[in-house]
């Protein structure tokens, strides 16, 4: 489809008609919204870092502090808390590793992001530059109407499965940290939990992606309006 619309603005662009008036109508001000909203879900998800800290007891050692950096696209499974000490807390201490990888989810989100954003903007350079030939023929509409529905759908998919993985990356980053590492249950090592960054930019990034959910959903029914589809349907009604 994105190919599709390319080959529709290459083919059948003549003549620029600059309007900036369509920023106005509720087609061309959702388009802008949705350009916005996808910029802060790639801006918040994607330039994510931070870091959970353990303070660790063990034979030789007194209140270690140790630090796992974690950062987008969150592959926790690669990142190593480092030993408390050279000799290993006595051999008691092995690499303990984060729990999880949630790149994929993470990915899909913000590359979904990166595409609307891009697709806004190729459909502002269309509403603006040439609304009349997005007009006159009829496969602009109907290529736009596809794509928004699907971007729709998209969004609903990478919305849900991103606020799942960071549901699990917050476990995975927190105190649950103690449970699972084996070296903090030997004999003579004791781990504390002491913080983790602040995922509310992480928070955030939802929340756009629920209303880009709402955009695109409602964005729907303007571009349905400007299809040849809507007007037969209301020839279809009037005709006694």
């Amino acid at each position: 489809l994105w190919f599709l619309w390319v080959a529709l603005v290459s083919s059948s662009m003549a003549g620029v008609k600059v309007d900036f008036g369509l920023l106005l109508e509720p087609l061309g001000f959702i388009k802008v919204l949705e350009w916005i909203f996808s910029v802060f879900v790639f801006a918040t998800c994607g330039g994510f870092q931070g870091e959970t800290t353990l303070l660790v007891s063990c034979k030789g050692v007194v209140n270690k502090t140790l630090t796992a950096a974690f950062a987008y696209p969150f592959r926790l499974n690669t990142v190593v808390l480092s030993a408390p000490d050279p000799k290993r807390c006595g051999g008691t201490w092995s690499d303990v590793y984060l729990v999880g990888n949630f790149s994929s989810s993470a990915q899909f989100f913000v590359t979904l992001a990166v595409l609307a954003f891009l697709y806004c903007i190729a459909a502002l350079v269309v509403y603006i530059g040439y609304k009349h030939v997005y007009q006159q023929n009829s496969k602009f509409p109907l290529t736009d109407l596809a794509i928004t529905v699907i971007m729709a759908f998209l969004w609903m998919v990478s919305t849900f499965a991103w606020a799942k993985a960071l549901a699990d990356i917050k476990v995975s980053t927190g105190a649950s940290i103690i449970l699972g590492t084996e070296s903090c249950k030997a004999p003579g090592t004791t781990c504390w939990f002491v913080s983790v960054t602040s995922m509310r930019t992480l928070n955030v990034s939802v929340v756009f992606g629920l209303l880009n959910i709402v955009l695109w959903g409602g964005n729907v029914w303007f571009v349905y309006k400007d299809t040849n589809l809507h007007n037969q349907s209301n020839r279809i009604s009037q005709n006694p």
